[in-house]
């Protein structure tokens, strides 16, 4: 039997937290905390005075299943437009490693034996060494003594530990000068958003809950306005995977348009869904939603935007800077956050998480 969204409990705190008994909206509400603690420890381990090295050959960001594919991903967008030094994205360190080189890992599964050697053998070669990871395990053991290790003071689902990641590279690349982020700045902004979308607020007051109904029942489409959104849309597709088991597409906007048949698609599906259609119905065509999502500001993603916008006359625009006053990677954290959470309220309205939001249609 098919079931059905119940977005009544949305609006409704008590019964949204008895669904939510694995607690997922309080430990995603840490994020903030999360930045704060990984930033407390940094400064514990003195990462800044041990990477004191000058400029690097090159950072190697690794790419490990799991949150840290889309935060070496936005890591690398985020360096990008004017980092001096090479920025590599691979699954394990590479073959020409050395001591010039910085490595930078995350990973909640301390028994990744593939990363423990590939980290093992960066040490072996000089190379300086920032690992994200549980304190046990091969992974921790790989790099003791021979490089930093940032453990979670925080503990969280490792679906949930994007910020606690995204902290660590960002401290990297501040004492490496590749970039500049206030940390604390980042968990404040963290922490209000959180606010924002805390369980007791309405959905009309709730941008994590709005977005979460915006997209229920239909395919999101996340086509990003410029390469910081992009990596944010791939950490949400994350997000709804996990936590609502909704498959999202993610693209750059320009090559979201190139594919004729799905941007067809997104034009005539931004409307209303018919509530009178048959959803057992092979031959009805499956609802979209398009987000426009937007992080940095500028004449070329005004202009992207513009374009987008025409193009695409029904779809929803996602642009932080409307909203706050931050730089780019506070702005990008932010969004992601806002994701995560509306992820969890999907997946708790749907069911696919908890158990409180799942219902079976009366029958006769």
């Amino acid at each position: 039997m098919p079931t059905v969204l119940d977005d009544t409990l949305l609006d409704d705190p008590a019964r949204l937290a008895e669904a939510d008994s694995a607690g997922l909206l309080r430990a995603a509400a840490m994020a903030g905390a999360q930045v704060r603690a990984t930033a407390e420890l940094a400064a514990e381990l003195e990462l800044s005075e041990r990477l004191d090295m000058g400029r690097p050959r090159a950072v190697v960001l690794i790419d490990r299943p799991g949150v840290s594919r889309t935060l070496t991903r936005l890591l690398a967008a985020l360096l990008a437009p004017s980092c001096p030094v090479p920025v590599v994205v691979a699954e394990v360190v590479p073959s020409w490693i050395g001591a010039l080189d910085v490595v930078f890992a995350h990973t909640d599964d301390p028994g990744d034996r593939e990363l423990a050697a590939s980290l093992e053998r960066a040490a072996r070669y000089g190379a300086s060494v920032v690992l994200s990871a549980p304190s046990e395990g091969p992974v921790a053991a790989a790099v003791a003594g021979k490089g930093l290790l940032l453990a979670p003071r925080i503990p969280v689902p490792p679906e949930l530990a994007f910020p606690r990641g995204l902290a660590a590279g960002l401290l990297t690349a501040n004492a490496l000068g590749l970039l500049i982020s206030d940390v604390q700045v980042l968990a404040d902004q963290l922490d209000l958003e959180a606010e924002k979308d805390y369980l007791a607020r309405e959905s009309f007051a709730n941008p994590a809950k709005a977005l979460a109904l915006r997209v229920a029942d239909r395919v999101p489409l996340l086509w990003g306005l410029d390469p910081v959104a992009v990596a944010v849309g791939e950490h949400a597709a994350h997000a709804f995977a996990a936590h609502a088991a909704t498959v999202c597409d993610v693209e750059d906007y320009r090559q979201a348009l190139a594919r004729p048949a799905l941007r067809r698609a997104a034009q005539s599906g931004g409307g209303e869904r018919d509530i009178f259609a048959d959803p057992d119905d092979p031959s009805g065509d499956i609802p979209t939603r398009v987000l426009l999502l937007s992080v940095r500001t500028g004449p070329a993603t005004d202009a992207a935007r513009y374009q987008a916008e025409d193009l695409l006359p029904g779809a929803d625009v996602i642009a932080p800077a409307e909203e706050i006053e931050a730089d780019e990677i506070v702005r990008a954290a932010v969004l992601a956050l806002r994701f995560e959470l509306a992820a969890v309220y999907l997946g708790l309205a749907a069911g696919s998480i908890g158990g409180a939001g799942r219902f079976a249609p009366a029958t006769a």
